[in-house]
C-alpha cells in the first residue's frame, strides 16, 4: 500500500497487533508519538529499524539471483496482470519512462531520504505500457503455472505471484517496449531518481550497473487497466458565485452540460449548484 493512501491513525488501525506489516517500514510514524514531526530523523531511522526487524524474522527473505515475477490482482471480476522487475534511474531522466504529473519537492525530499536511509525501495512504481502479443503469451504461459503465493486480503482483493523461470524470453520483448509511463508513483520514480544520483556523485567508481541505479516497479499493460477516477473536493470559492466560477472556466475552455465521465484528453466533470458540468480544455 503506498505511504500516502492511508493517514496515520488508519495506518496505525490497520497494522494493529501486526508486527509483520510492511506498513511498519512505509508509516514508520504509527510506531512513534503522535506527535512526532513528519520530517524529524527518528521517522526516517525508525523505518530502517523496521525494515531490518522483518528480515532478521525471515518475514522477507532476499532471492539468491536476480528474478522477474508476474503479479495478478482480481478486484470485482476484473483482473490485471504485471510483470514485477526492476527498472534504470536512466530511462526515467531521458523519459523512457514518461510522467503526467507534476510533483512536490517536499514529498520528493521526504522519499529520497527514506530510500537512503533505507537503502531500499520500500513500494513498487506502477507502470503502464502499451501491450505485446507476444507478452500477452508469456503470460499466458506463466499463469498456467502452480503460483508462488496465492491470497485473498481482507479487502476482497485477489493477490497471485509467480516467479517466473526464464527470464529472457521476457527482457528481449520488454526491449521492443519504447516507453512506460507512470501510472501511480510519480514521487517515488522522482525520488528514486534523486537517490540514484545522489549515491553516482558519491561512488567515484559508478558504472551504471550498481544496485541504486534501478528502482522497484509493476508493468501492468494498459488494455488491461481499470482506471478509476481521481476526485477532488473544492470546500471554498473563494468569494466568488458559481456563475463567476463557470465564467472563468469558459475563458480556458469549453463549457457543457454533462456526465462526469471526460470524453477526451484535457477533459474533466465539475460538479457545481446541483448540475454536472463538463469542461474540455483549449489545446495550448
Amino acid at each position: 500500500m503506498p505511504y500516502d493512501v492511508v493517514d496515520r491513525s488508519e495506518a496505525a488501525e490497520l497494522a494493529r497487533g501486526n508486527p509483520h506489516s510492511f506498513l511498519h517500514v512505509g508509516r514508520s510514524d504509527i510506531d512513534l508519538p503522535p506527535d512526532t514531526d513528519p520530517h524529524d530523523p527518528s521517522i526516517y531511522s525508525r523505518a530502517r529499524e523496521a525494515l531490518d526487524e522483518l528480515i532478521e524474522r525471515g518475514t522477507l527473505l532476499r532471492d539468491d539471483e536476480r528474478s522477474l515475477y508476474l503479479y495478478r490482482q482480481v478486484m470485482n471480476g476484473r483482473t490485471q496482470t504485471g510483470l514485477v522487475g526492476c527498472v534504470h534511474i536512466e530511462d526515467y531522466e531521458i523519459d523512457v519512462i514518461r510522467k503526467h504529473e507534476k510533483t512536490r519537492p517536499d514529498k520528493e525530499d521526504d522519499r529520497t531520504r527514506h530510500v537512503l536511509t533505507l537503502n531500499a525501495h520500500a513500494e513498487p512504481v506502477f507502470l503502464a505500457y502499451r501491450g505485446r502479443p507476444e507478452i500477452d503469451e508469456l503470460t499466458a504461459s506463466v499463469v498456467s503455472t502452480a503460483p508462488l503465493y496465492d491470497f485473498t486480503a481482507p479487502d476482497g482483493v485477489r493477490h497471485t505471484v509467480w516467479k517466473i523461470q526464464r527470464t529472457e524470453p521476457w527482457l528481449r520483448g520488454f526491449a521492443q517496449i519504447p516507453h512506460g509511463y507512470v501510472a501511480d508513483g510519480h514521487h517515488r520514480s522522482a525520488s528514486a531518481w534523486r537517490a540514484g544520483k545522489q549515491r553516482r556523485a558519491a561512488n567515484s567508481n559508478h558504472t551504471g550497473d550498481e544496485e541504486y541505479n534501478w528502482f522497484l516497479a509493476v508493468l501492468f499493460p494498459a488494455d488491461t487497466l481499470t482506471i478509476m477516477p481521481y476526485h477532488r473536493l473544492v470546500r471554498d470559492l473563494a468569494g466568488q458565485t458559481p456563475e463567476a466560477v463557470l465564467h472563468r472556466l469558459g475563458q480556458v475552455g469549453r463549457i457543457s452540460r454533462g456526465a462526469p465521465e471526460p470524453r477526451c484528453p484535457g477533459c474533466f466533470g465539475v460538479y457545481l449548484k446541483g448540475d454536472w458540468y463538463h469542461v474540455a480544455l483549449e489545446e495550448s
